[in-house]
C-alpha cells in the first residue's frame, strides 16, 4: 500500500474457490410489480409518503421507485408476501443512491424469525445489487424499502426478488495486521470500546474479524514482516481462532503499482535463478506455515501487481516473464500446502478493462489460480457500484470467486505523528463520506454491503486496522525516524480505543 496508485450459513471456503456461485434463480411467489412499471400498485406507503414515488429510468425496464424530496423525510415503501414456504428466502434488489442519509436501509420484516436488514450503500451513478436473507417461519414476509434522508438526498429501487434459499454470504470478514508486531514492540497498546487493554489479534476475534492477512518481505532492514515475524503472528491469530491470508510481496519493502523492487539478494539473479527463488521461498513460507500447525488458507503470489512485479523481468510489458514468475510462486504454494489456495492481486478495484486485460493475459499463459482479489480505496478507485460491477464480470468472465483484499478510510483529519497522513482532506471530498467515527464505519460497511451483493464473493479485508502511531514504528523498515501516514485510517482512535467501525464486521 503507502501509495497513490498508478495505473446466513455461509457456503464453506473450499466450495466457494471450486466455482464462482450462480445468480438465485427466480422461483416462488412473485413480488407484485417488482420492477415499478404499474407505479406503486401492490405496494403499501407509510411516514411522509410524497417522498416515495415511481418514475421513469429503472435499472431494468423502464420504472422505479425514488424516495427523495426537498425537506427532510422519513419514509417507507412495503409489501406483504404471502404463500411462502417455511425455511430460508433471500430479498435482492438493485439499488442506486447518493449515501450518507441517517438511516436508509432495505429488510425483510414480519417473516417469523428477527427481522434482518442491509444498508444501502453510497453507489455513484451506477446501480448495485443488495441481498438479505431471512429464515420463513409463517409463510409470509414483509419487503421494507426504508428512508430516513436529509432535504435533497435520494435512492432510486428497482427489481424486486424474494427466492427461496440463502444468499452466499460473506466468508471472510478480515483484517491485514501485517505491522501489529512492529507497533507493540514500540509501545502501542490496543483497548476495547469501554477502554480496558486487550490483544489485538483477539479483539479483532471478538468483533467477527475471522481471517487475518500478513505481508511477508525477503530480508526487510528491520526484521518485521519477515519469516520469523510471520510465523509469529501467525500463532496469535491461530490462538484467536482466524485463518490466514498469505501476501507475498517478494521484496524487500513495499511492493505495489508504483514499484515491484527486487530483493537485494536476488538483484544480480539471472531470470531462471529469479524464478527458482519466487518458488524456494513461497515454499519455504507456506510450508513453514503448515509444519508449525498454522497453515494459509489463501496465498496471494505478488502484491497489487496491475504492473506485475519484480521488475523488469516480470514487468507488465514482458507477460511470458511474469506468467513465468507467477507459475513459480503459485506452483510452490500448492507443492507446500496443497489445500492453500492461490490468490492474484490487482489494484484499482473498479477499472473491468484493466482488470480484464490482465487476467485474459494470465489465463491465455495458463498461469494457475483459485481465485481474484482487488485493493479498492473509495477516495483513489471510485465508487463503489464500479467495484462491484468490476468484480461481478470477473467472476463470472474467470469462474473465480472475487474479494477486496485492502480498503480502509480516515475517521479524523487530525495528525498524530510527524508524518503527513495520505488520507486528508482532498481525499476525504474524494471519498464521499465524512472523516468523522461515523463516516468511517459507513464507509466500510458500504463495501461490506456491495461486496456481499456479488453473487458467490468471499469478503474483505480491512488494511492495517492496527497501525497506530507510536514513535519508531514508521513505514520505512530502513529508517526508523520515519512517521506513520496511516494512523487516521485505523480503527482504534489516538488513545488506543476501538471505534465504531470495528462493529460493523459482526453485521455481515
Amino acid at each position: 500500500m503507502l501509495r497513490r496508485p498508478v495505473l446466513v450459513s455461509i457456503i464453506s471456503l473450499g466450495l466457494l474457490l471450486g466455482s464462482a456461485a450462480p445468480a438465485l434463480a427466480a422461483t416462488g411467489p412473485a413480488v407484485a410489480n417488482a420492477g415499478f412499471e404499474s407505479g406503486l400498485s401492490g405496494w403499501s406507503e407509510s411516514g411522509n409518503r410524497d417522498a416515495s414515488f415511481a418514475e421513469a429510468g429503472g435499472h431494468q425496464g423502464g420504472g422505479r421507485l425514488t424516495h427523495a424530496a426537498s425537506t427532510a423525510y422519513r419514509v417507507e415503501t412495503t409489501q406483504a408476501v404471502t404463500g411462502l414456504a417455511r425455511g430460508p428466502h433471500t430479498l435482492s434488489l438493485w439499488v442506486r443512491s447518493d449515501g450518507n442519509q441517517p438511516d436508509a436501509y432495505v429488510s425483510l420484516r414480519h417473516c417469523g424469525s428477527a427481522e434482518r436488514r442491509a444498508a444501502i450503500p453510497r453507489t455513484g451513478e451506477l446501480w448495485v445489487r443488495l441481498a438479505v436473507t431471512v429464515t420463513v417461519t409463517g409463510g409470509r414476509c414483509t419487503i421494507v424499502l426504508h428512508s430516513e434522508a436529509a432535504a435533497g438526498q435520494w435512492t432510486h429501487f428497482d427489481a424486486v426478488a424474494l427466492t427461496p434459499g440463502g444468499s452466499p454470504g460473506l466468508e471472510i470478514r478480515g483484517a491485514d495486521v501485517s505491522h501489529v508486531t512492529k507497533n507493540e514492540d514500540h509501545g502501542a497498546v490496543y483497548r476495547d470500546f469501554s477502554g480496558p487493554r486487550r490483544d489485538p489479534f483477539r479483539l479483532l476475534a471478538a468483533n467477527d474479524v475471522n481471517y487475518i492477512r500478513l505481508k511477508v518481505w525477503v530480508d526487510p532492514a528491520d526484521g518485521y514482516n519477515d519469516l520469523d515475524d510471520t510465523l509469529a503472528k501467525a500463532r496469535r491469530a491461530h490462538a484467536a481462532g482466524q485463518r490466514l491470508l498469505i501476501d507475498f510481496h517478494y521484496s524487500d519493502a513495499w511492493a505495489d503499482p508504483g514499484k515491484q523492487n527486487k530483493p537485494a539478494a536476488w538483484a544480480a539473479l539471472d531470470f531462471a535463478g529469479l524464478r527458482q527463488a519466487v518458488y524456494d521461498h513461497t515454499f519455504e513460507v507456506i510450508s513453514a506455515l503448515r509444519a508449525q500447525g498454522t497453515p494459509a488458507d489463501l496465498a496471494q503470489v505478488g502484491n497489487e501487481i496491475n504492473g506485475g512485479m519484480l521488475w523488469p523481468d516480470g514487468r507488465w510489458d514482458n507477460w511470458d516473464g511474469l506468467a513465468a514468475l507467477l507459475t513459480a510462486g503459485s506452483t510452490a504454494v500448492t507443492d507446500a500446502s496443497p489445500a492453500t489456495k492461490v490468490v492474484l492481486h490487482l489494484a484499482e478495484g473498479g477499472d473491468n478493462g484493466g482488470h480484464r486485460w490482465w487476467f485474459d493475459q494470465a489465463v491465455a499463459r495458463g498461469v494457475p489460480f483459485d481465485a481474484i482479489a482487488v485493493s479498492h480505496y473509495v477516495y483513489w478507485h471510485g465508487a463503489l457500484g464500479e467495484l462491484q460491477a468490476n468484480l461481478v464480470d470477473l467472476s463470472g468472465r474467470y469462474g473465480k470467486p472475487v474479494m477486496v483484499v485492502e480498503t480502509a478510510y480516515g475517521f479524523t483529519l487530525a495528525e498524530q505523528d510527524h508524518e503527513t497522513n495520505i488520507f486528508n482532506a482532498t481525499l476525504a471530498a474524494a471519498g464521499g463520506y465524512p472523516a468523522t467515527p461515523r463516516g468511517q464505519a459507513d464507509a466500510l460497511r458500504d463495501i461490506l454491503t456491495v461486496v456481499d451483493g456479488v453473487p458467490g464473493a468471499l469478503g474483505v479485508f480491512y488494511w492495517e486496522p492496527t497501525w497506530t502511531a507510536v514513535p519508531g514504528a514508521g513505514w520505512d523498515p530502513a529508517d526508523p525516524a520515519s512517521g506513520d501516514g496511516w494512523e487516521n485510517q485505523a480503527l482504534f482512535d489516538y488513545s488506543g480505543r476501538a471505534l465504531p467501525a470495528l462493529k460493523v464486521f459482526g453485521r455481515f
